[in-house]
């Protein structure tokens, strides 16, 4: 509708229900008001552009009576709905089967809607790396540039050096790559990650190997290791990578972290690890965590754990298992964070 200086009261035509729609938009848009336009399908947004385009001014009574209208149909709504199925599928994402998720968006022909890059840059770097490695330079170069500069670090460092050094010479050549061409790039290695057969389980062998000797008999994680690394050495190394024990904690805990650890452990369970580090690995351990502590409570458990002597092998280890479920337990809800063992630091 075109919608120029309108007639008087009486021989004012009807508004249609897009007019309105875009009277609405117009004064949303005066008041400073966020409307998401960007979610509505692309040919609704382009018809409302046009209508915008093509419409001048209206009187403060047909304002009144849009407005009036406009907020009398939201009253009336009781429950709205996501109105298609990538918007359906989008809104019990993490509710129903990833299967079945899959499944319904395939056979419905819909792409994992937002924003592919944000899906890309939640990726950890080693799936990136090989996400790089298997496409081009260009392609690869559009990638470094999308994600987030220390993630585009930590895989450049990873690849071989020659490839790194190709990459890093293309970005340099993007500057007249379109946002439409990014794009597209975005959702092709998005379609691939869709493409991807599902796994069952989230964490690679290592890690799942790594997590169920943590909580095993020190005697009997070193008899499987060894067993381990004469069918595999490499797997055996990265396995003993992953494992985190008492007596890993000096490498991997920072020192500033150790009160957090006294807060969510018993002083009579860390007394009990304490006494029971008899090794030369655990001794190390024992001491860094009482000199990482508040001087007060150090000798407090140092007394106490004299006090114990000789600590059984069992009650031991599970003393020092709870610590280090502490820990973990402190990592996993992000409060501290490990040390890498191999990094720089």
């Amino acid at each position: 509708m075109t919608a120029l200086a309108l007639p008087g009261p009486g021989t004012r035509p009807p508004l249609t229900r897009k007019a309105k729609a875009a009277i609405v938009v117009q004064f949303l848009l005066n008041e400073a008001s966020d409307v998401p336009l960007s979610n509505l399908p692309d040919d609704y947004q382009a018809e409302l552009t046009l209508l915008m385009g093509n419409m001048r001014y209206i009187d403060r009574e047909t304002l009144n009576a849009v407005l009036s209208e406009f907020s009398s149909e939201l009253e009336s709504v009781g429950l709205s709905f996501p109105g298609d199925m990538a918007r359906a599928l989008s809104a019990l994402d993490g509710h129903i089967n990833p299967r079945t998720a899959s499944r319904l968006r395939k056979e419905a022909g819909v792409r994992q809607t937002g924003d592919p890059w944000d899906r890309i840059n939640r990726l950890d770097a080693e799936r990136l790396e090989k996400l790089v490695l298997s496409e081009s330079t260009e392609v690869a170069a559009v990638m470094m540039s999308k994600i987030d500069v220390s993630k585009a670090a930590t895989v450049l460092a990873k690849l071989p050096g020659d490839r790194a050094r190709r990459i890093s010479y293309a970005v340099s050549m993007t500057t007249g790559v379109t946002p439409d061409a990014v794009d597209r790039i975005g959702l092709s290695l998005a379609a691939q990650l869709d493409a991807e057969p599902e796994k069952a389980f989230a964490a690679r062998p290592v890690e799942r190997l790594g997590a169920i000797l943590n909580y095993s008999n020190a005697a009997v994680r070193e008899e499987l290791l060894q067993n381990l690394e004469q069918e595999d050495a490499a797997f055996a190394e990265a396995v003993r990578r992953s494992i985190f024990t008492f007596a890993n904690i000096p490498e991997r805990l920072n020192a500033i972290d150790v009160p957090k650890i006294t807060r969510d452990v018993q002083p009579d369970t860390l007394a009990t690890a304490i006494a029971a580090a008899t090794a030369e690995d655990d001794q190390r351990a024992a001491e860094f965590l009482l000199s990482n502590m508040s001087r007060r409570m150090a000798e407090s458990i140092r007394e106490e754990a004299g006090v114990k002597g000789t600590v059984k092998p069992k009650l031991g280890e599970k003393a020092m298992g709870a610590v280090v479920a502490a820990i973990r337990d402190l990592v996993g809800v992000g409060e501290i964070e490990l040390l890498d063992p191999d990094g720089d630091d």
